[in-house]
Protein backbone atom coordinates (compact mmCIF):
# COMPACT_ATOMS: atom_id res chain seq x y z
CA UNK A 1 0.00 0.00 0.00
CA UNK A 2 1.16 3.81 -1.41
CA UNK A 3 2.19 5.60 2.26
CA UNK A 4 0.20 8.87 2.73
CA UNK A 5 1.60 12.18 2.21
CA UNK A 6 1.84 14.66 4.54
CA UNK A 7 3.03 18.14 3.81
CA UNK A 8 3.43 20.36 6.84
CA UNK A 9 3.41 23.84 6.37
CA UNK A 10 4.77 25.86 9.61
CA UNK A 11 7.76 28.87 10.30
CA UNK A 12 8.91 26.71 13.32
CA UNK A 13 11.55 24.27 12.45
CA UNK A 14 10.90 22.60 15.99
CA UNK A 15 7.54 21.87 14.82
CA UNK A 16 8.54 20.77 11.50
CA UNK A 17 10.71 18.42 13.09
CA UNK A 18 8.21 17.24 15.93
CA UNK A 19 5.50 16.80 13.32
CA UNK A 20 7.30 14.68 11.00
CA UNK A 21 8.97 12.26 13.56
CA UNK A 22 5.64 11.35 14.68
CA UNK A 23 4.04 11.36 11.15
CA UNK A 24 6.74 8.78 9.99
CA UNK A 25 6.19 6.68 13.31
CA UNK A 26 2.39 7.12 11.70
CA UNK A 27 3.32 5.32 8.46
CA UNK A 28 3.44 8.66 6.19
CA UNK A 29 6.08 10.35 4.31
CA UNK A 30 6.60 14.06 5.31
CA UNK A 31 7.27 17.02 3.42
CA UNK A 32 7.70 20.44 4.85
CA UNK A 33 7.64 24.25 4.48
CA UNK A 34 9.05 26.77 6.37
CA UNK A 35 6.81 29.42 4.29
CA UNK A 36 3.66 30.11 2.51
CA UNK A 37 5.71 30.32 -0.81
CA UNK A 38 7.59 27.29 -0.20
CA UNK A 39 4.41 25.63 0.45
CA UNK A 40 2.73 26.78 -2.55
CA UNK A 41 6.16 26.20 -4.93
CA UNK A 42 5.36 22.26 -3.45
CA UNK A 43 1.87 22.25 -3.80
CA UNK A 44 2.17 23.15 -7.60
CA UNK A 45 4.13 20.27 -8.48
CA UNK A 46 2.85 17.78 -6.51
CA UNK A 47 -0.07 16.69 -4.37
CA UNK A 48 0.02 15.54 -1.02
CA UNK A 49 -2.55 13.44 0.78
CA UNK A 50 -3.50 16.07 3.60
CA UNK A 51 -2.26 19.58 4.25
CA UNK A 52 -0.78 20.56 8.40
CA UNK A 53 -1.41 24.25 7.91
CA UNK A 54 0.05 26.46 10.75
CA UNK A 55 -2.09 30.06 10.77
CA UNK A 56 0.53 32.25 11.55
CA UNK A 57 3.97 33.24 9.90
CA UNK A 58 4.64 36.47 11.43
CA UNK A 59 5.91 36.11 15.25
CA UNK A 60 4.32 40.11 15.94
CA UNK A 61 1.22 39.03 14.92
CA UNK A 62 -1.41 36.84 16.19
CA UNK A 63 -4.10 37.68 12.94
CA UNK A 64 -4.19 34.24 11.43
CA UNK A 65 -4.12 36.66 7.91
CA UNK A 66 -1.49 34.88 6.27
CA UNK A 67 -2.45 31.29 6.81
CA UNK A 68 -5.97 32.46 5.59
CA UNK A 69 -4.21 33.61 2.59
CA UNK A 70 -2.31 30.47 2.04
CA UNK A 71 -5.82 28.75 3.33
CA UNK A 72 -7.07 30.56 0.13
CA UNK A 73 -4.81 30.02 -2.21
CA UNK A 74 -4.45 25.84 -1.43
CA UNK A 75 -8.35 26.25 -2.26
CA UNK A 76 -8.01 28.07 -5.34
CA UNK A 77 -5.10 25.36 -6.88
CA UNK A 78 -7.13 22.32 -5.16
CA UNK A 79 -10.22 22.71 -3.76
CA UNK A 80 -10.78 18.58 -2.59
CA UNK A 81 -7.09 18.70 -0.83
CA UNK A 82 -7.74 18.19 3.19
CA UNK A 83 -6.38 20.67 5.16
CA UNK A 84 -6.14 20.86 9.10
CA UNK A 85 -4.96 24.39 10.69
CA UNK A 86 -2.28 24.54 13.14
CA UNK A 87 -2.42 27.01 15.50
CA UNK A 88 -0.96 28.03 19.19
CA UNK A 89 -3.80 30.23 19.55
CA UNK A 90 -6.57 28.42 18.44
CA UNK A 91 -10.50 30.29 19.20
CA UNK A 92 -13.97 29.35 17.90
CA UNK A 93 -13.82 32.33 15.44
CA UNK A 94 -10.72 31.30 14.08
CA UNK A 95 -11.70 27.68 13.44
CA UNK A 96 -14.98 28.67 11.94
CA UNK A 97 -13.62 31.43 9.85
CA UNK A 98 -11.28 28.72 8.25
CA UNK A 99 -13.96 25.89 8.06
CA UNK A 100 -15.97 28.36 6.00
CA UNK A 101 -12.75 29.15 3.85
CA UNK A 102 -12.69 25.15 3.17
CA UNK A 103 -10.31 23.52 6.17
CA UNK A 104 -11.46 20.21 7.76
CA UNK A 105 -10.78 20.76 11.06
CA UNK A 106 -8.16 22.70 13.11
CA UNK A 107 -5.27 21.61 15.75
CA UNK A 108 -4.25 23.35 18.76
CA UNK A 109 -0.27 23.53 19.87
CA UNK A 110 0.87 22.11 21.85
CA UNK A 111 -0.96 19.14 20.52
CA UNK A 112 -1.64 15.39 22.03
CA UNK A 113 0.29 12.56 19.77
CA UNK A 114 -2.71 10.66 20.28
CA UNK A 115 -5.00 14.11 19.23
CA UNK A 116 -2.67 13.89 15.77
CA UNK A 117 -3.30 10.18 15.08
CA UNK A 118 -6.74 10.55 15.50
CA UNK A 119 -7.14 13.42 12.85
CA UNK A 120 -4.76 11.88 11.05
CA UNK A 121 -6.82 8.51 10.90
CA UNK A 122 -10.09 10.50 10.32
CA UNK A 123 -9.42 12.63 7.43
CA UNK A 124 -7.23 10.61 5.52
CA UNK A 125 -10.49 8.25 5.07
CA UNK A 126 -12.47 11.52 4.88
CA UNK A 127 -10.70 12.21 1.84
CA UNK A 128 -10.68 8.59 0.45
CA UNK A 129 -14.77 8.50 1.03
CA UNK A 130 -15.06 11.61 -0.68
CA UNK A 131 -12.56 9.96 -3.59
CA UNK A 132 -15.24 7.56 -3.65
CA UNK A 133 -17.88 9.45 -3.81
CA UNK A 134 -16.97 11.12 -6.62
CA UNK A 135 -16.39 8.53 -8.64
CA UNK A 136 -19.49 6.88 -7.60
CA UNK A 137 -20.66 10.35 -9.11
CA UNK A 138 -18.55 10.46 -12.39
CA UNK A 139 -20.02 7.24 -13.60
CA UNK A 140 -23.25 7.74 -13.38
CA UNK A 141 -25.76 9.38 -15.87
CA UNK A 142 -24.83 13.26 -16.35
CA UNK A 143 -27.18 14.00 -18.18
CA UNK A 144 -29.98 13.07 -15.90
CA UNK A 145 -31.56 16.02 -14.30
CA UNK A 146 -33.00 13.81 -10.86
CA UNK A 147 -29.01 12.89 -10.44
CA UNK A 148 -28.00 16.32 -8.66
CA UNK A 149 -31.60 17.95 -7.64
CA UNK A 150 -31.39 20.33 -4.73
CA UNK A 151 -32.87 18.23 -1.42
CA UNK A 152 -34.95 20.87 0.67
CA UNK A 153 -38.34 21.39 1.77
CA UNK A 154 -37.92 24.94 2.63
CA UNK A 155 -39.58 27.59 1.09
CA UNK A 156 -36.83 29.45 0.64
CA UNK A 157 -35.24 26.86 -1.54
CA UNK A 158 -38.34 26.05 -3.52
CA UNK A 159 -38.14 30.17 -4.52
CA UNK A 160 -34.87 29.64 -5.92
CA UNK A 161 -35.10 26.43 -7.62
CA UNK A 162 -38.55 28.20 -9.45
CA UNK A 163 -36.08 30.85 -10.55
CA UNK A 164 -33.77 28.88 -11.66
CA UNK A 165 -35.69 26.26 -13.78
CA UNK A 166 -37.23 29.20 -15.41
CA UNK A 167 -33.82 30.89 -16.51
CA UNK A 168 -31.66 27.40 -16.99
CA UNK A 169 -33.08 27.31 -20.66
CA UNK A 170 -32.03 30.74 -21.61
CA UNK A 171 -28.34 31.88 -22.75
CA UNK A 172 -28.61 34.67 -20.55
CA UNK A 173 -25.43 35.60 -17.85
CA UNK A 174 -26.57 34.88 -13.76
CA UNK A 175 -25.19 36.23 -10.96
CA UNK A 176 -25.30 33.57 -8.20
CA UNK A 177 -24.75 35.21 -4.11
CA UNK A 178 -24.65 33.92 -0.99
CA UNK A 179 -22.55 33.26 1.82
CA UNK A 180 -19.53 30.81 1.13
CA UNK A 181 -20.44 26.89 1.15
CA UNK A 182 -24.20 27.52 0.17
CA UNK A 183 -23.63 25.67 -2.57
CA UNK A 184 -23.47 28.22 -5.66
CA UNK A 185 -21.10 26.20 -7.62
CA UNK A 186 -23.26 23.44 -7.22
CA UNK A 187 -26.31 25.28 -8.62
CA UNK A 188 -24.18 26.55 -11.66
CA UNK A 189 -23.23 22.98 -12.26
CA UNK A 190 -27.12 21.81 -11.74
CA UNK A 191 -28.54 25.34 -14.35
CA UNK A 192 -26.32 23.95 -17.18
CA UNK A 193 -27.29 20.64 -16.95
CA UNK A 194 -30.56 21.76 -17.63
CA UNK A 195 -29.55 24.41 -20.34
CA UNK A 196 -29.67 24.18 -24.25
CA UNK A 197 -25.58 23.66 -23.04
CA UNK A 198 -26.08 20.93 -21.64
CA UNK A 199 -24.14 18.59 -24.64
CA UNK A 200 -21.16 21.24 -24.27
CA UNK A 201 -18.94 21.35 -21.81
CA UNK A 202 -18.98 22.82 -17.92
CA UNK A 203 -15.75 25.02 -17.23
CA UNK A 204 -15.46 26.30 -13.65
CA UNK A 205 -12.48 28.89 -12.77
CA UNK A 206 -11.72 30.12 -9.71
CA UNK A 207 -11.11 33.72 -9.86
CA UNK A 208 -10.06 34.67 -6.27
CA UNK A 209 -6.56 33.28 -6.13
CA UNK A 210 -5.67 33.62 -9.56
CA UNK A 211 -2.50 35.82 -10.09
CA UNK A 212 -2.49 39.12 -11.99
CA UNK A 213 -0.26 37.46 -14.21
CA UNK A 214 -1.92 34.26 -14.98
CA UNK A 215 -5.10 36.18 -15.59
CA UNK A 216 -4.97 36.43 -19.29
CA UNK A 217 -3.19 33.28 -20.09
CA UNK A 218 -5.90 31.45 -17.79
CA UNK A 219 -8.94 33.00 -19.64
CA UNK A 220 -8.14 33.66 -23.03
CA UNK A 221 -5.13 31.49 -23.60
CA UNK A 222 -1.81 32.61 -24.94
CA UNK A 223 0.43 31.75 -28.15
CA UNK A 224 4.13 29.89 -28.01
CA UNK A 225 6.08 32.32 -27.07
CA UNK A 226 3.95 35.24 -25.72
CA UNK A 227 5.95 35.16 -22.70
CA UNK A 228 9.07 33.58 -21.17
CA UNK A 229 7.31 30.29 -20.01
CA UNK A 230 5.46 29.82 -22.76
CA UNK A 231 6.61 26.81 -24.70
CA UNK A 232 3.31 25.89 -26.19
CA UNK A 233 0.07 27.24 -27.43
CA UNK A 234 -2.33 27.12 -24.92
CA UNK A 235 -6.35 27.32 -24.76
CA UNK A 236 -7.66 29.09 -22.12
CA UNK A 237 -10.85 28.77 -20.32
CA UNK A 238 -13.41 30.81 -22.48
CA UNK A 239 -12.21 28.57 -25.48
CA UNK A 240 -12.60 25.48 -23.42
CA UNK A 241 -16.02 26.03 -22.45
CA UNK A 242 -16.97 27.17 -26.10
CA UNK A 243 -20.53 25.44 -26.66
CA UNK A 244 -21.21 25.09 -22.67
CA UNK A 245 -21.12 27.17 -19.95
CA UNK A 246 -18.46 29.28 -18.50
CA UNK A 247 -18.49 29.61 -14.35
CA UNK A 248 -16.68 32.29 -12.96
CA UNK A 249 -16.35 31.92 -9.17
CA UNK A 250 -15.50 34.76 -6.65
CA UNK A 251 -15.96 37.58 -9.48
CA UNK A 252 -16.03 40.03 -6.62
CA UNK A 253 -12.22 39.58 -6.32
CA UNK A 254 -11.20 40.42 -9.35
CA UNK A 255 -8.98 43.64 -9.96
CA UNK A 256 -9.86 46.80 -12.26
CA UNK A 257 -8.10 45.68 -14.98
CA UNK A 258 -9.52 42.02 -15.07
CA UNK A 259 -12.80 43.85 -14.41
CA UNK A 260 -11.82 45.62 -18.51
CA UNK A 261 -10.83 42.83 -19.97
CA UNK A 262 -13.73 40.62 -19.00
CA UNK A 263 -16.26 43.86 -20.06
CA UNK A 264 -14.73 43.75 -23.43
CA UNK A 265 -15.68 39.80 -23.77
CA UNK A 266 -19.05 40.78 -23.12
CA UNK A 267 -19.68 43.61 -24.78
CA UNK A 268 -17.75 42.63 -27.49
CA UNK A 269 -18.37 39.00 -27.80
CA UNK A 270 -14.52 38.32 -28.97
CA UNK A 271 -11.49 37.95 -26.69
CA UNK A 272 -7.72 37.45 -27.94
CA UNK A 273 -4.72 35.14 -26.84
CA UNK A 274 -2.25 36.23 -25.73
CA UNK A 275 0.41 37.22 -27.86
CA UNK A 276 -1.75 37.10 -30.93
CA UNK A 277 -3.75 39.97 -32.80
CA UNK A 278 -6.26 37.90 -33.70
CA UNK A 279 -9.97 38.24 -32.33
CA UNK A 280 -11.88 34.99 -31.84
CA UNK A 281 -15.72 34.74 -31.37
CA UNK A 282 -16.80 33.49 -27.72
CA UNK A 283 -19.81 30.82 -27.48
CA UNK A 284 -20.26 29.95 -24.20
CA UNK A 285 -23.15 30.83 -21.56
CA UNK A 286 -21.91 32.96 -18.50
CA UNK A 287 -22.55 32.11 -14.79
CA UNK A 288 -20.70 33.94 -12.21
CA UNK A 289 -20.55 33.92 -8.49
CA UNK A 290 -19.96 35.92 -5.44
CA UNK A 291 -20.17 35.87 -1.43
CA UNK A 292 -19.47 39.26 -1.42
CA UNK A 293 -22.17 42.52 -1.81
CA UNK A 294 -21.29 43.67 -4.97
CA UNK A 295 -23.56 46.93 -4.82
CA UNK A 296 -21.29 47.94 -2.19
CA UNK A 297 -18.12 47.20 -4.05
CA UNK A 298 -19.78 49.49 -6.90
CA UNK A 299 -20.52 52.35 -4.13
CA UNK A 300 -16.84 51.92 -2.89
CA UNK A 301 -15.79 52.58 -6.66
CA UNK A 302 -14.53 48.74 -6.25
CA UNK A 303 -16.33 47.06 -9.26
CA UNK A 304 -17.09 48.32 -12.36
CA UNK A 305 -21.39 49.24 -12.67
CA UNK A 306 -21.06 48.30 -16.54
CA UNK A 307 -19.49 45.07 -15.56
CA UNK A 308 -22.00 44.37 -13.38
CA UNK A 309 -24.44 45.25 -15.79
CA UNK A 310 -23.71 42.81 -18.14
CA UNK A 311 -23.37 40.22 -15.53
CA UNK A 312 -26.04 40.75 -13.61
CA UNK A 313 -29.03 39.86 -16.11
CA UNK A 314 -30.95 37.41 -13.35
CA UNK A 315 -29.44 37.28 -9.95
CA UNK A 316 -30.03 34.16 -7.81
CA UNK A 317 -29.25 34.13 -4.10
CA UNK A 318 -28.64 31.47 -2.16
CA UNK A 319 -30.16 31.48 1.57
CA UNK A 320 -27.62 30.33 3.83
CA UNK A 321 -27.78 27.23 5.91
CA UNK A 322 -29.88 28.96 9.20
CA UNK A 323 -32.45 30.48 6.93
CA UNK A 324 -33.42 27.27 5.95
CA UNK A 325 -33.47 24.95 9.21
CA UNK A 326 -35.47 22.60 7.83
CA UNK A 327 -33.53 21.55 5.56
CA UNK A 328 -30.65 20.53 7.51
CA UNK A 329 -32.15 16.93 8.32
CA UNK A 330 -33.01 15.73 4.73
CA UNK A 331 -29.58 17.03 4.02
CA UNK A 332 -27.68 15.71 6.97
CA UNK A 333 -29.50 12.27 5.95
CA UNK A 334 -28.83 12.80 2.51
CA UNK A 335 -25.16 13.25 3.29
CA UNK A 336 -25.63 9.72 5.09
CA UNK A 337 -27.02 7.83 2.80
CA UNK A 338 -23.81 8.41 0.63
CA UNK A 339 -21.72 7.32 3.05
CA UNK A 340 -21.08 3.37 4.97
CA UNK A 341 -18.98 1.84 7.11
CA UNK A 342 -16.75 -1.07 6.94
CA UNK A 343 -19.15 -3.78 7.43
CA UNK A 344 -21.52 -1.63 4.69
CA UNK A 345 -24.13 -0.36 7.43
CA UNK A 346 -26.73 2.56 6.94
CA UNK A 347 -26.15 5.27 9.84
CA UNK A 348 -28.67 7.06 11.28
CA UNK A 349 -29.08 9.88 13.68
CA UNK A 350 -30.36 10.08 17.41
CA UNK A 351 -33.39 12.09 18.20
CA UNK A 352 -30.59 14.59 20.26
CA UNK A 353 -28.20 14.38 16.97
CA UNK A 354 -30.91 15.70 15.21
CA UNK A 355 -31.72 18.95 17.84
CA UNK A 356 -28.13 19.65 17.79
CA UNK A 357 -28.27 19.82 14.39
CA UNK A 358 -30.98 21.77 13.69
CA UNK A 359 -30.05 23.98 16.68
CA UNK A 360 -26.36 24.83 14.81
CA UNK A 361 -26.13 27.81 13.13
CA UNK A 362 -23.78 26.56 10.43
CA UNK A 363 -21.37 29.08 10.02
CA UNK A 364 -20.53 27.57 6.62
CA UNK A 365 -23.20 26.25 5.67
CA UNK A 366 -23.90 23.48 3.22
CA UNK A 367 -20.23 22.50 2.37
CA UNK A 368 -19.85 22.72 6.46
CA UNK A 369 -22.62 19.93 6.83
CA UNK A 370 -21.13 17.84 4.73
CA UNK A 371 -17.82 17.95 6.61
CA UNK A 372 -19.57 17.33 9.80
CA UNK A 373 -22.07 14.23 8.39
CA UNK A 374 -18.67 12.94 6.82
CA UNK A 375 -16.82 13.24 10.10
CA UNK A 376 -20.15 11.57 12.36
CA UNK A 377 -20.05 8.42 10.30
CA UNK A 378 -16.37 7.68 10.83
CA UNK A 379 -16.03 8.77 14.42
CA UNK A 380 -19.65 6.97 15.29
CA UNK A 381 -18.68 3.84 17.02
CA UNK A 382 -21.86 2.13 15.67
CA UNK A 383 -24.54 2.90 12.90
CA UNK A 384 -26.33 5.26 15.10
CA UNK A 385 -24.97 8.91 15.39
CA UNK A 386 -25.09 10.73 18.30
CA UNK A 387 -24.40 14.17 19.51
CA UNK A 388 -20.67 13.66 20.55
CA UNK A 389 -19.58 12.23 16.96
CA UNK A 390 -20.88 15.26 15.38
CA UNK A 391 -17.89 17.84 17.04
CA UNK A 392 -19.93 21.00 16.02
CA UNK A 393 -17.64 24.09 16.60
CA UNK A 394 -18.85 26.70 19.10
CA UNK A 395 -20.79 24.42 21.64
CA UNK A 396 -21.44 25.53 25.51
CA UNK A 397 -16.79 25.78 25.68
CA UNK A 398 -14.49 26.14 22.82
CA UNK A 399 -13.76 22.10 23.07
CA UNK A 400 -17.19 22.06 20.87
CA UNK A 401 -19.93 19.20 21.73
CA UNK A 402 -17.65 16.25 21.65
CA UNK A 403 -17.26 16.17 25.62
CA UNK A 404 -20.67 16.74 26.84
CA UNK A 405 -22.80 14.63 28.70
CA UNK A 406 -26.30 13.83 27.47
CA UNK A 407 -28.11 16.63 30.19
CA UNK A 408 -25.28 19.22 28.98
CA UNK A 409 -26.49 18.23 25.17
CA UNK A 410 -29.49 19.01 26.27
CA UNK A 411 -29.36 22.24 27.79
CA UNK A 412 -27.04 23.55 25.12
CA UNK A 413 -29.85 22.58 22.21
CA UNK A 414 -32.67 23.85 24.25
CA UNK A 415 -31.04 27.20 25.16
CA UNK A 416 -29.74 27.14 21.37
CA UNK A 417 -33.68 26.98 19.98
CA UNK A 418 -34.70 29.64 22.39
CA UNK A 419 -31.97 32.15 21.51
CA UNK A 420 -32.83 31.44 18.21
CA UNK A 421 -36.45 32.20 18.49
CA UNK A 422 -35.86 35.64 20.40
CA UNK A 423 -36.68 34.19 24.10
CA UNK A 424 -40.35 32.94 22.21
CA UNK A 425 -40.81 29.66 24.52
CA UNK A 426 -43.52 28.89 22.42
CA UNK A 427 -41.76 29.20 19.42
CA UNK A 428 -38.95 26.88 21.18
CA UNK A 429 -41.29 24.45 21.75
CA UNK A 430 -42.78 24.00 18.67
CA UNK A 431 -39.15 24.13 16.81
CA UNK A 432 -38.00 21.19 19.36
CA UNK A 433 -41.50 18.88 18.79
CA UNK A 434 -42.24 19.33 22.12
CA UNK A 435 -45.46 21.20 24.26
CA UNK A 436 -44.45 24.26 25.69
CA UNK A 437 -45.71 23.08 28.99
CA UNK A 438 -43.46 20.07 28.17
CA UNK A 439 -40.67 22.93 27.40
CA UNK A 440 -41.19 24.85 30.42
CA UNK A 441 -40.73 21.34 32.50
CA UNK A 442 -37.41 20.58 31.02
CA UNK A 443 -36.15 23.96 31.77
CA UNK A 444 -37.05 23.50 35.44
CA UNK A 445 -35.25 20.32 35.80
CA UNK A 446 -32.39 21.91 33.74
CA UNK A 447 -31.87 24.93 36.32
CA UNK A 448 -31.89 21.90 38.85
Amino acid sequence: MTKPVILVADDDADVRQALSMLLRDCGCEVATAASPAEALSWLRHKRPDLVLLDMNYQRDTTSGAEGLALLRQINTMDSSLPVVVLTGWATVELAVQAVQMGAQDFLEKPWENARVRSLLNTHLALAEARSRVSSQEQSACPGNPQDDDPVFRSHAMREVLELAKRVAPSDVPVLLTGESGTGKGLMARWIHRRSSRRGGPFISVNLGGLAETLFESELFGHVKWAFTDARTDRVGRIEGARGGTLFLDEIANVTPAQQARLLHVLEEGVYERVGEAVSRPTDARIVVATNADIRQLIGEGRFRHDLFFRLNAVEISLPPLRARRDDVPLLARHFLARLSDPEGRSFSLSASADRALEAYDWPGNVRELAHVMQRAALLAKGARIEVADLRLLGGPSTEGLENLTLEQAERYVVRRAIESCGGDVAAAAAKLGVSRSALYRRLEKLRE
